[in-house]
């Protein structure tokens, strides 16, 4: 295939700007696509090409896989990377930019295919001896039947999207009477959000663990994994809090999985790099899925192995073998990320959009932010919310915790709420800093009360005091006093000018 000279990015934001950090590192061309919603953006600035997809939303804009290929035929350039979310899991567009002669950064079509659908992906693994939830490997035609397996399973269990992601398509079924409701409620969400109605039944464990494995293949034969990444904090199903490594695996329980997750990249001849995402429950662990791009929470693997992810990405799409080997990996210090998403914890985690009035990044040891917004700008309400990943290291999961406490403290955000104070709650909760946590986090720990920022009684009494004073004085001098006073106590501060 040869050096890569030239790469386009299908994405846009935070995933945009860094797979371009990681190009300009390696000598190599970028250009960077937009809609006319991120006309303003950073990532548009920092390629050395843009060019307009067209009006803000995705299906006019960045889901436009042939016109990302003309421009790819205009332009020169010999690569597209496709991010995550938008193209980066769509076997056609990636068999689409081989088939124009471009290399796709990223697995074959066919592997993301297979790997695309649930039920496929579970027949695929299904002679490597990958542990397996209980369930049904078939989608559901029968009700009655379905009915029957489910209380073979035992419940509760939980009705999948077989071509799902981001949680659309999942309900839980507590009672065999709730079923059918459910089952149809799954099959309407599947069809509205895939396109595809088809639903699985698998059982539901009510306190387990989200973890995943970083793979990375070459098209030698070599496929290595990277540890895992704990994931277990989410609303809606989906991620808000990932780390590396995991609180409560083994080195034994570690190796065994990543093997596992090695074997299910062989099963689809996987090449480049992928996630396996896992259920873990008790001491055992169960294959879920597998993401056929890179990870949103990626960063906390690049830092605590030291292997930039897209480069080697692109070694291997450039028809290298991997630079290194199992043997020359090792967990180094403790990596967490938190999601900063433009979202309201205190309602509901409900999106809310509008302007970066303030928007200051943490800065100083340990701190890394990937984000694809500056000061002013507006959040748009077509895509994700997600304005930035906020990503702490340190060399043991205590100080990153506390780098996480403090760069969330430092992170200034106004104009609209985010979802940094739910992680400074969760940093200093007691479960997550004892490792005890599960996906039930938000249900079990998280109430929005909890968020609100109230003075104590010493701080009201101060108040009051202060005020007092302030008032009499006026009254006793009849003209405007003006005064500038700094109280402390409780690390409680008033300033005030009248």
């Amino acid at each position: 295939m040869g050096k890569i000279k030239k790469i386009l990015i299908a994405n846009r934001g935070e995933i945009a700007l860094r797979v371009m950090r990681s190009c300009k590192e390696l000598g190599i061309k970028t250009v960077a696509v937009y809609s006319e919603a991120d006309r303003n953006s950073p990532h548009i600035k920092y390629a050395d090409e843009a060019v307009l997809l067209g009006p803000p939303p995705s299906n006019q804009s960045y889901l436009l896989g042939d016109k990302i290929i003309d421009f790819c035929k205009q332009l020169n350039v010999d690569a597209v990377h496709p991010g995550y979310g938008f193209l980066s899991e769509n076997a056609d567009f990636a068999k689409s930019v081989k088939d124009a002669g471009l290399i796709f950064i990223g697995p074959e079509p066919e592997a993301i295919k297979l790997m695309g659908n649930k039920l496929q992906a579970k027949a695929t693994v299904k002679n490597y001896n990958i542990p397996m939830i209980p369930g049904t490997d078939k989608a559901i035609t029968d009700i009655e039947a379905a009915k029957e397996i489910a209380k073979g399973i035992g419940y509760p269990i939980l009705i999948k999207a077989a071509a799902g992601g981001g949680g659309k398509g999942m309900r839980v079924v507590e009672k065999p009477e709730d079923f059918e409701e459910q089952m149809n409620m799954a099959v309407n969400e599947a069809t509205s959000a895939f396109g595809n109605g088809s639903v699985f039944i698998e059982k539901y464990f009510t306190a387990p663990r989200h973890i995943e494995i970083q793979i990375m293949a070459d098209n030698f034969g070599n496929t290595v994994y990277l540890f895992e990444r704990e994931c277990s904090i989410q609303r809606r199903h989906q991620k808000v809090i990932e780390e590396a490594p995991s609180a409560v695996l083994t080195p034994e329980l570690r190796k065994e999985m990543g093997k596992t997750a090695v074997n299910v990249a062989k099963s689809c001849n996987y090449t480049g790099a992928g996630t396996v995402e896992f259920l873990y429950d008790k001491g055992k662990f169960y294959f879920l899925e597998m993401n056929t791009r890179l990870q949103v929470e990626h960063p906390v693997t690049e830092l605590i192995t030291g292997i930039d992810l897209v480069k080697e990405q692109i070694r291997v799409a450039e028809d290298k073998k991997l630079s290194f080997s199992q043997e020359d990996l090792k967990i180094n210090g403790h990596a967490i990320e938190v999601r900063v998403y433009a979202e309201d914890p205190k309602n509901n985690f409900l999106p809310d959009i509008g302007k970066l009035i303030q928007y200051k990044k943490p800065e100083g040891p340990g701190v890394r932010v990937d984000d694809g917004f500056e000061e002013g700008m507006e959040i748009p309400i077509y895509y994700d919310p997600m304005i930035s990943k906020l990503i702490t290291y340190g060399k043991d999961r205590t100080e990153a915790i506390e780098r996480m406490i403090r760069a969330v403290d430092d992170y200034k955000v106004t104009g609209i709420e985010t979802t940094l104070p739910f992680g400074k709650f969760v940093m200093q909760n007691d479960a997550f800093q004892k490792g005890t946590y599960c996906t039930g986090f938000v249900n079990n720990y998280f109430k929005p009360e909890l968020l609100e920022n109230k003075p104590d009684e010493d701080e009201q009494m101060l108040a009051a005091i202060i005020a007092a004073q302030v008032f009499y004085e006026k009254e006793q001098k009849g003209k405007t006093f003006k005064s500038n006073m700094s109280v402390s106590k409780s690390n409680w501060k008033l300033n005030r000018l009248t």
